[in-house]
């Protein structure tokens, strides 16, 4: 059955979507509306939509029964009471960065198991900071022997425990759907066991989205329970971080490094602590960048018009409630 699909939004990209989206599946209608009020006419009868609606769009669209996010995890404003309370589905784009960004978290892995935090500064200093030579090994990190605790083992989890196996790391999960070890995890374990297996790790990764149950879940409590020779990784959501709290875990030497991707506030402002905090490492919210997300983006939304023109249940749905 014929249904009109709503795509909030201009651009070549966008309308080259929704060409493309028309040639794959025929019976959609791909309607490109660059402005609010090409939305307000486009809505009613929508039975799809693509974008960001707000409660006014959302009352427009009265046969609306599924709505794509551009994002894998969108701001928290983006599920406004009205959507949460409603039956429209909402999918995401989880799963496209899964290679990007574990591969990026593996840089920080393997950066910090080979010192370079220390040795990065150093050259930019001008420093030949050999140390003691082979008496200085105990700075690096092997990762045969290391244990690695994922927060979070979805399609980055997932893939980052894969890796860190590869390395021969013994990988923890935590996560509170996931049902089976995936390849890589050792151990798997929900929320609630966090604490219990926290101390074990040598390094604590984490990739979970922003969630109610995640929002500051990394603070000073959280960090005094890890391993002074222990390092964090965050690359999920920056407001899952307290920054003041790890900036002064790293400044007394609670934790020996931390890498982050995300930030509370971003751009970090230029008077931040964390910007001369000991063995930190940063990049600027860019693990997810990679080639073929475009493509990707939109390989998904046509699996999930074919799917909706089929009655089949649509990938990536989330729990609206909960925001992943």
């Amino acid at each position: 059955m014929a249904f009109r699909f709503v795509m909030l939004g201009s651009g070549q990209l966008v309308e080259t979507w929704a060409e493309r989206i028309g040639q794959a599946v025929p019976q959609v209608e791909a309607v490109v509306c660059p402005g609010r009020e090409d939305a307000l006419q486009a809505l009613p009868g929508a039975r799809a939509a693509y974008g960001k609606l707000d409660p006014q769009l959302l009352a427009a669209a009265p046969s609306l029964e599924w709505l794509a996010c551009p994002a894998a995890g969108p701001t928290p404003d983006f599920y406004f009471d009205e959507l949460v309370q409603s039956s429209v589905q909402v999918t995401n784009m989880r799963g496209i960065y899964n290679d990007h960004i574990s591969a990026h978290i593996m840089a920080f892995v393997l950066a910090f198991s080979r010192d370079m935090q220390r040795y990065l500064p150093a050259q930019f200093g001008g420093n030949w900071a050999k140390g003691a030579g082979f008496e200085d090994y105990g700075r690096t990190v092997y990762l045969p022997e290391a244990v690695a605790l994922v927060i979070g083992v979805g399609g980055i989890g997932a893939e980052t425990a894969r890796h860190c196996a590869h390395f021969g790391m013994r990988v923890i999960g935590i996560d509170p759907r996931v049902g089976e070890p995936p390849e890589g995890v050792a151990e798997l374990y929900g929320p609630d066991a966090l604490d219990e297996h926290l101390g074990r790790a040598d390094f604590v990764i984490m990739t979970a989205p922003q969630t109610p149950q995640t929002e500051g879940l990394v603070g000073a409590a959280l960090l005094e329970r890890m391993k002074d020779s222990a390092y964090f990784i965050n690359i999920g959501r920056g407001t899952n971080v307290r920054l003041a709290d790890l900036d002064r875990a790293l400044r007394d030497g609670q934790i020996a490094g931390a890498a982050l991707d995300v930030f509370e506030e971003e751009p970090l402002p230029a008077d931040h602590p964390l910007w001369t905090a000991p063995n930190f490492l940063m990049t600027p919210h860019v693990a997810a960048f990679g080639p073929y997300l475009d493509e990707r983006r939109l390989n998904l939304l046509i699996d999930n018009c074919r799917r909706l023109d089929a009655g089949e249940t649509l990938v990536n749905v989330v729990d609206k409630e909960n925001w992943f």
